[in-house]
């Protein structure tokens, strides 16, 4: 997820305890790589003995590398290590939905979110899945109702027929699920469906105090806090344990008494009474009662009063890829479905899927060479080869719309979640990748412009690894400092 972490979160399920794995979109902890001064330049055919050193280290004994590695020009190979074969790709899924999105899209593209008026007086608002819908938003749509005159709403339906299906992916893991990172997705989308809670110590031996970033959350969550204060300089642990019900928070662990404020972030249980809630508190700030609230699947609209669009979708892409934001890709992987006709009761995100599929088989992607469950990589099922990543970057840097796609990859050393990576390499500032990792599997898929060879695509993978991503990450920008180096002899 965006900026927002979810720190030392736990589950309760069946009575045991789960840990959480960090999957959110943070700026990855940089990895020690050679410095420019101490890499010499090689020559094409010196490429394959190079990579081969680096991943054939005995560290390396049990672990599936997939590597491809060619110009942007052609498809002549520089380097292949299992390319045709599938792996479980991370979020460099993302790679190929906001593909598909741009292609079939168009980089204006906007999600709306509209406000009708029925000929009974009753409001109805319809939610279709925009991702970067905040209160600021709400209260746009609050102010423009205010000027039609508006100082009361009997009743206001919110209509979350657009995006139908599961607002979870049923092949997620639980322990994603609980997790900002795996918030829900449906026609309705607020603050990126997740909400915060502040932990602060107090006295010593006291409990933690809570502070509710919203009171609409505080208001419908049972707390129990088992938390204490310790005496400075103390280890902090903090456990959050959420019952299958959605409505207890059990709070453990400690926080030494210097400690800053601890900042906990948690997906939200019914996203469109989320909304609802919200959207009531912001008419209040505008002096606009509400009565009724209630949530339909389906109407006919009347006279739109009200709407508010989400940004282009250039710069919903830019979020999507730079900070690898999960629900970004998930909403885009919907947003597709616009591009078929509507089935009534079919999975919007299944639709989504097809046209995706269609999409880079019309740009000349083998659609052979990937199966996927979800847009985001969050699933395990999801299943890439480096072969269908190369082919999608090679092939949409071939488009109009090459320069955007581009620019919305993170860049090494400097952006998103190659901020801290490459730092002091001849990688940085010059290559622009989409990293992807969940427990076991690492991968890093872009662009390489070197100074004394031409532009470069690659796809990097590992699988089936038991050592710690640090160890991959560190194998895998030696690879691409390798690919910054080549040069023609």
């Amino acid at each position: 997820m965006n900026q927002k972490i979810t720190v030392g979160l736990m589950l309760l399920f069946v009575g045991t305890q789960i840990s959480i794995t960090q999957k959110a979109a943070t700026a990855q902890t940089p990895t020690p790589v050679a410095p420019a001064s101490t890499i010499k330049a090689i020559c094409p055919n010196q490429l394959g003995t190079s990579i081969d050193a680096v991943i054939n280290r005995p560290v390396f004994n049990r672990v599936r590398w997939g590597i491809l590695v060619q110009p942007v020009s052609s498809g002549q190979i520089l380097y292949s290590r299992d390319a045709q074969k599938y792996f479980t790709p991370a979020s460099n899924t993302k790679v190929l939905t906001t593909a598909a999105a741009l292609q079939q899209l168009g980089a204006n593209f906007r999600i709306r979110t509209s406000i009708y008026q029925n000929a009974n007086g009753v409001l109805r608002v319809v939610g279709r899945g925009d991702p970067s819908l905040g209160d600021t938003q709400l209260q746009a749509l609050a102010q423009q109702l205010q000027k039609k005159g508006i100082t009361q709403i009997k009743q206001l339906i919110a209509d979350d027929s657009y995006i139908q299906g599961d607002i979870v992916n049923p092949t997620w893991q639980w322990e994603d699920v609980q997790s900002d990172y795996g918030a829900p997705i449906g026609s309705f989308i607020l603050n990126e469906n997740i909400f915060s809670i502040k932990l602060l110590p107090q006295t010593i031996g006291k409990p933690l105090q809570i502070a509710w970033n919203d009171q609409n959350e505080a208001a419908r969550w049972r707390i129990v806090n088992q938390s204490t204060t310790v005496n400075k300089n103390q280890p902090n642990n903090i456990n959050i344990t959420r019952d299958l019900t959605g409505t207890v928070l059990r709070i453990q662990g400690q926080l030494s008494a210097d400690s800053p404020p601890y900042l906990v972030t948690l997906p939200v249980v019914d996203p469109n009474y989320y909304f609802l809630r919200s959207f009531r508190t912001v008419l209040a700030r505008q002096n606009i009662t509400l009565g009724q609230t209630l949530v339909f699947n389906g109407g006919s609209n009347q006279q739109e009063i009200a709407a508010i669009d989400s940004p282009p979708l250039s710069e919903l892409i830019k979020v999507t890829l730079e900070d690898s934001n999960n629900l970004y890709a998930e909403a885009l992987l919907r947003a597709l479905a616009i591009k078929q006709p509507r089935v009534e009761n079919k999975n919007t995100a299944d639709s989504g899927l097809e046209v995706l599929k269609t999409s880079l088989t019309q740009l000349g992607v083998d659609p052979t060479t990937y199966l996927l469950v979800d847009g985001s990589g969050l699933s395990r099922r999801n299943l890439i080869s480096p072969e269908a990543l190369v082919q999608t970057l090679r092939l949409i840097a071939k488009t109009p719309s090459a320069a955007i796609y581009r620019a919305s990859l993170p860049v090494a050393g400097k952006s998103g979640t190659l901020k801290n990576r490459f730092r002091n390499t001849p990688a940085e500032g010059i290559v622009q990748a989409k990293t992807g990792t969940l427990t076991g599997a690492v991968s890093l898929s872009g662009y390489v412009n070197g100074a004394k060879y031409e532009p470069l695509v690659f796809s990097i993978m590992v699988n089936q690894s038991e050592q710690p991503v640090s160890n991959l990450r560190q194998a895998i920008d030696e690879i691409v400092v390798l690919l910054t180096q080549l040069q023609r002899c």
